[in-house]
């Protein structure tokens, strides 16, 4: 018997209940984890609201890091003992402990915390896929980074300033800005103030950028399509504010012939050797100081629906962490 969140009817953070979890028999090829450390991300809320549907009663959560406590039949890969992280396509890492595909493991150096590595499994998997594959930074290249000041948006403003990009930051604050420019974005917008549009257009002369990385959705999803040059990429990836509206393809070829994805971590990281490769890079870059992450809040495990409470009101900052 352990402990976590259940999800019994889809709603608001009410929705999340403490309570005891029996995990079943370890199968094949599955390892017990037991956690360390939990992040949080707003697809948790897409689960819990139910726009993202799952069967219910579920668990709820995809990141998390922690030590192996036993090993099912057919398990190599991990022993018990190591200490591990990782992110799931399906929900239910907020919990004491979970059972994990072995080969879904990543094990952690010395330089990463456990607590480190909850808060940047998906996000920081998110930020290597979007800046190192889904458009591929290159130097001088200026790029558009919607919450800037959050989870993904952070580790993002980092790793794409090294790799050379101008760095062009969209916050809702003045809190957050200081946050982002401290991190090294080049640029900063306030959508409470600034114009959007304007703004990526005086920073570059005119021109648009050759990316948007936009995990707001429906409120930004138009500006950011005007903040492009053309042949230019919309990456929306992200639902903050609501799903976006059907677009029709003329509206792309209006713009400049546009090019527009909507990327889903998972698929970056369906094969093992993807999720090798990408989890070793983010460790590179963590582990080295190149990429601070920022937790900017930590709650008990049992508080999870506060901790979701202040997501949803845009009052976290960085990456938010569950304590077992």
């Amino acid at each position: 018997m352990t402990r976590g969140i259940l999800v019994r009817a889809t709603g608001g953070p009410d929705a999340l209940e403490w309570t005891d979890i029996t995990l079943p028999r370890l199968k094949r090829n599955e390892a017990r984890v037991r956690h360390t450390a939990i992040g949080v991300n707003f697809i948790d809320v897409y689960d819990r609201t139910g726009l993202y549907a799952g069967p219910l009663p579920m668990g709820i959560g995809r990141e998390a890091a922690g030590v192996v406590e036993d090993v099912g039949r057919g398990v190599k890969s991990v022993a018990v003992g190591e200490r591990v992280a990782y992110v799931l396509s399906t929900p239910g890492s907020y919990a004491e402990a979970r059972h994990v595909p072995a080969d879904r493991l990543v094990k952690l150096p010395p330089t990463v915390t456990d607590q480190q590595a909850a808060a940047m499994m998906l996000k920081g998997l998110t930020a290597q896929y979007l800046l190192r594959r889904t458009y591929k930074v290159k130097k001088r290249d200026p790029v558009v980074i919607h919450a800037a000041a959050g989870g993904v948006g952070l580790i993002a403003v980092q790793w794409a300033r090294h790799l050379g990009a101008h760095v062009i930051a969209v916050v809702g604050s003045e809190p957050k800005a200081e946050v982002v420019r401290a991190h090294g974005a080049h640029d900063v917008i306030i959508t409470s103030r600034d114009d959007l549009v304007a703004r990526v257009r005086q920073i570059t002369a005119g021109k648009g950028v050759p990316v948007v990385y936009d995990s707001i959705g429906k409120d930004t999803f138009q500006a950011s399509l005007d903040c492009l040059r053309p042949l230019g990429l919309m990456v929306t990836f992200g639902n903050a504010s609501g799903p976006v509206p059907p677009v029709a393809p003329l509206e792309l070829s209006r713009r400049g012939s546009l090019y527009l994805t909507r990327p889903t971590l998972f698929h970056y990281i369906a094969s093992k050797g993807d999720l090798n490769r990408a989890a070793r890079e983010l460790f590179e870059v963590v582990g080295s100081g190149v990429v601070q992450i920022r937790i900017g809040q930590t709650y008990a495990l049992a508080d999870a629906a506060r901790a979701h409470t202040d997501l949803e009101a845009r009052r976290t900052t960085g990456s938010t962490v569950l304590i077992p």
